[in-house]
């Protein structure tokens, strides 16, 4: 088996079993090193365009221009987001307490809670990765599951799957219910104060936020509620959005499998099996700091965003036929999009809701090297 200490790793044939996580990630430790004044940099830019974009849902006096402005101060949302969950991962500089308030200081736009997405995120999205019962990001219901639900409940997973409802997925299913003072009866023996002081510490970031832009609409003598539609629920909607789309494309593909059975789910490998590189054009991948080279991130959560193409090439080279790399289109996206909207785990297949499969059943994994 290949070791850093070769002096040259060769790609594995694709017949070979795949080498245990911890060989696979001993490839990528030259290039995981972190570096403070690149953090604080990337996110000194992030928040200068934010507050810049914001200022200019008030002070631009075209109404399309100022709804431009919103929609951008919800893509650096997103970009400010990648830059929290670096933070959230320890991945972003060297320093643990750091990584700690970085993560969220960049979080806040976003109104995500740290501690309860270092919970959720962390800890059972990577911890167990495509694994029903257990991870909850976009994880498929079963024909039975879909049937047992109230027609309402129907209509919104139909909404959920259609390709057109990510943002409300994200906004409804992780944020809303997951991530906004979740009930304690709803989260046992996992509840801890920090994550109603996280909520807190969110909840009045917004505050903060819609009185500057009430008290602006007024000294300027534009209307209040014009200007929290653009300038606050505008780049809300556009971010719900862009992270619902961002973690459907990470995880679901007609090649990426589900398992209900945990020694199955093992044996898949799934630090690669259950993610998506997706690639763009015009190097979009770049402007949303590689957070689409997504297998890399899954094997090593340590890579921080800077370093994520360059451990996704590698790879890429050293596990050919190994990882699903998918150019988008939107073609791709809404055919996806048809193709998979239920789970048959008994096939290992994806399916309609009628329950025909629309994805190529899967004999089981074999074991890992």
């Amino acid at each position: 088996m290949q070791t850093p200490t070769d002096p040259v790793l060769t790609p594995l044939s694709p017949e070979m079993p795949l080498p245990h996580r911890k060989v696979i990630r001993s490839w990528l430790i030259p290039i995981s090193q972190r570096t403070t004044v690149r953090a604080f940099v990337l996110l000194a830019i992030d928040y200068l365009l934010f507050g810049a974009l914001l200022t200019g849902t008030v002070l631009l006096k075209p109404v399309w221009l100022k709804l431009l402005a919103g929609l951008l101060a919800g893509f650096v949302i997103g970009r400010l987001f990648i830059i929290g969950h670096d933070g959230c991962h320890q991945s972003l500089t060297p320093h643990r307490r750091l990584n700690k308030w970085l993560g969220r200081i960049a979080f806040l736009p976003s109104l995500t809670a740290y501690s309860l997405w270092d919970m959720g995120h962390n800890v059972v999205h990577h911890g167990f990765t495509n694994l029903k019962g257990v991870d909850f990001v976009w994880a498929p219901l079963t024909q039975a599951e879909y049937r047992a639900l109230s027609p309402v409940r129907r209509v919104l997973e139909r909404i959920y799957r259609s390709g057109w409802g990510p943002g409300l997925y994200y906004m409804v299913e992780i944020w809303w219910k997951k991530m906004m003072f979740p009930r304690k009866a709803t989260m046992g023996n996992s509840y801890r104060p920090i994550f109603a002081k996280d909520c807190a510490l969110v909840t009045g970031f917004a505050a903060l936020w819609i009185a500057a832009l009430t008290a602006a609409a007024m000294a300027t003598g534009q209307s209040v509620l014009l200007t929290l539609l653009l300038g606050f629920v505008a780049p809300m909607a556009f971010w719900f959005n862009m992270m619902g789309f961002v973690i459907y494309g990470h995880h679901t593909h007609v090649k990426v499998q589900w398992h209900d059975e945990k020694a199955a789910w093992q044996r898949a490998q799934p630090f690669v099996s259950t993610t998506v590189h997706l690639t763009f054009p015009l190097k979009i991948g770049a402007l949303i700091h590689h957070i689409m080279e997504h297998t890399a991130h899954h094997v090593d959560m340590s890579i921080p965003l800077y370093k994520l193409k360059e451990a996704q090439k590698m790879l890429e080279h050293l596990l050919p036929e190994r990882i699903i790399v998918q150019p988008f289109s939107w073609k791709w996206y809404f055919s996806t999009a048809r193709a998979c909207k239920l789970y048959d785990f008994s096939r290992q297949c994806w399916t309609d809701f009628q329950g025909r499969a629309t994805s190529a059943m899967r004999a089981p994994a074999p074991a890992m090297a």
